[in-house]
């Protein structure tokens, strides 16, 4: 079976991404993952996209928005390759067809964040061209 890049849409496609997702998110329970994707898709345009060849090889979450410090940009909130299918391609080919996607959709600039912890993460965006250009601070709100 042949490598295919898509839009998760239906729900059996988001369900299909959980998996995956999960070894990047843990927090987000399985019961709640539709729910939660359904309800980022309506109310800031995430889209959900996965590589697949028989089973769900990576995914990533992003949005397009758009701000004065960058004008119209695709943010990448979630990559993840799943385990034991890293370094096979699967990441680099999800990557570039969310580059492609945003160039598509008119974005100016394309950003993620990587946790500091994430070395191997760091080397693939690097790899990748693209430049650390900030820090990135938060504060929780809740416990």
């Amino acid at each position: 079976m042949g490598v295919k890049i898509a839009l998760a849409v239906e729900d059996d496609e988001i369900r299909s991404c959980y998996p995956v997702m999960a070894e990047l998110r843990p927090h987000v329970a399985a019961e709640e993952f539709l729910q939660r994707v359904r309800r980022q898709m309506e109310t800031a345009g995430y889209g959900l996209a996965y590589v697949s060849g028989g089973e769900v090889k990576a995914v990533a979450g992003f949005r397009i928005s758009e701000c004065l410090a960058w004008g119209r940009f695709m943010y990448v909130d979630d990559l993840v390759s799943k385990e034991g299918e890293r370094s096979k391609g699967y990441g680099g080919q999800l990557f570039d067809w969310l580059v492609a996607h945003a160039r598509g959709e008119g974005c100016e600039q394309f950003h993620l964040d990587s946790g500091v912890q994430r070395f191997a993460a760091h080397r693939f965006y690097l790899a990748k061209r693209m430049a650390i250009e900030a820090h990135h601070f938060g504060l929780k709100l809740k416990s």
